[in-house]
């Protein structure tokens, strides 16, 4: 069944936009609605991942990003789903719990993958992904999270126009998930109760707040070497990253989960990589979709993101394009962006125009696809 979300989909249904570090799909039907997909990549190679998964029952969303390389990202996307699809059947229906297990069983098997590959590449001990899931099944709403990528909903409110006119239609966001970046004080504290006895547990340096100095992310597949410290001792690792004393792990697989019926204000999901959310608010996104066709409307908020990096650097976007990826991560991050839209009425009908399962999965890595199509396409003229 999941073997379809394997293919290069994207390569039949996505496009290449004048940006040549951006793929976009502008609509596809899921089992409640309609969703747009976009990704634009900054680093040398892709570290976000993006899938939607959709069946008759239930559409399943996927934002994965990644840090210290592209491994942990890639894996959780071929990973995740298959687990969390493996404990729906044994369980007969999703529930926080059975997220839990596919979350779970993600981290473990990613640690046997670090086990295998350590004599070849103990690097890999220090590659992780933050993981953000969504889960929409009947009229109930699942999103698990680990790091800073976010899920804002977006659900239509009534005021009163100018001057006290007539009422009109408004949106409101509301924030589904939970960051867990050391930016935030809570999360700061939350740690500094975990580790007393580390007064260096949370450092301020380079700008930010950082765990041990090096990351932000307080929860995350992957980091090994900051989950188990006897990995950041063996000298193998120490050869190419500097060692990090450590007494316990100082970071998490535990998941955030929050569970919310759906209602019928309840108009659209904004699920996406920080590298959205480092440029626009939860309230300005959903008003661009609110405000705009629902065809490319993930690009768009890609767009607006970038317009808004561009200006903090007194650029165009228009410039930024023309950058080479690597370093473009000077300028923007990686940035995923799936908008999932309830048609609430059109729930028990809306999926018989598809296969009973469908897969939806963006690059693995843009440029790379770009290279590829720009290649047969040179060929082609010959």
């Amino acid at each position: 069944m999941l073997r379809s979300c394997y293919r290069p989909l994207e390569r039949c249904f996505g496009k290449l936009g004048s940006d040549a570090l951006m793929w976009h799909m502008d609509l596809k039907p899921h089992s409640s609605g309609d969703f747009s997909i976009a990704v634009v990549q900054a680093n040398s190679a892709l570290e976000d991942q993006g899938q939607v998964i959709s069946s008759p029952f239930a559409t399943f969303v996927g934002v994965y990003d990644g840090h210290g390389g592209p491994e942990a990202s890639r894996f959780v996307n071929s990973r995740l789903f298959p687990h969390l699809h493996k404990f729906v059947m044994e369980q007969g229906g999703l529930s926080p719990e059975v997220i839990k297990k596919a979350f779970d069983a993600t981290e473990e098997e990613f640690l046997h993958l670090v086990k295998r590959s350590w004599t070849a590449k103990p690097q890999i001990a220090s590659v992780g992904s933050c993981c953000l899931v969504g889960a929409i099944t009947g009229d109930m709403l699942y999103v698990a999270n680990l790091g800073d990528s976010r899920a804002v909903l977006g659900r239509k409110s009534e005021g009163r126009g100018g001057s006290g006119g007539d009422l009109e239609m408004k949106v409101v966001a509301e924030r589904m998930s939970t960051d867990h970046n050391v930016a935030a004080e809570e999360v700061r504290k939350e740690l500094v109760d975990l580790h007393p006895d580390d007064s260096h547990i949370v450092v301020y340096t380079r700008g930010v707040w950082r765990i041990k100095g090096i990351i932000q992310v307080s929860r995350s597949i992957g980091d090994v070497y900051l989950k188990k410290p006897e990995f950041s001792t063996d000298p193998l690792f120490q050869q190419f990253i500097a060692p990090v004393p450590l007494k316990r792990a100082v970071m998490t697989a535990e998941p955030s989960i929050r569970s919310r019926k759906l209602r019928q204000q309840d108009l659209f999901i904004i699920f996406a990589s920080d590298g959205l959310w480092e440029q626009l608010s939860d309230q300005a996104a959903v008003e661009i979709v609110f405000k705009h066709p629902r065809a490319g409307i993930a690009k768009r908020l890609v767009r607006a993101a970038l317009h808004e990096a561009a200006k903090k650097r007194e650029m165009r976007y228009d410039d930024i394009k023309k950058i080479e990826k690597g370093i473009r991560r000077h300028f923007h991050d990686d940035i995923t962006v799936i908008v999932i839209f309830l048609d609430h009425q059109q729930r028990s009908s809306r999926f018989n125009k598809l296969s009973s399962f469908d897969c939806t999965s963006a690059p693995v890595d843009i440029f790379s696809l770009n290279s590829v199509e720009a290649e047969n396409a040179l060929h082609s003229r010959g």
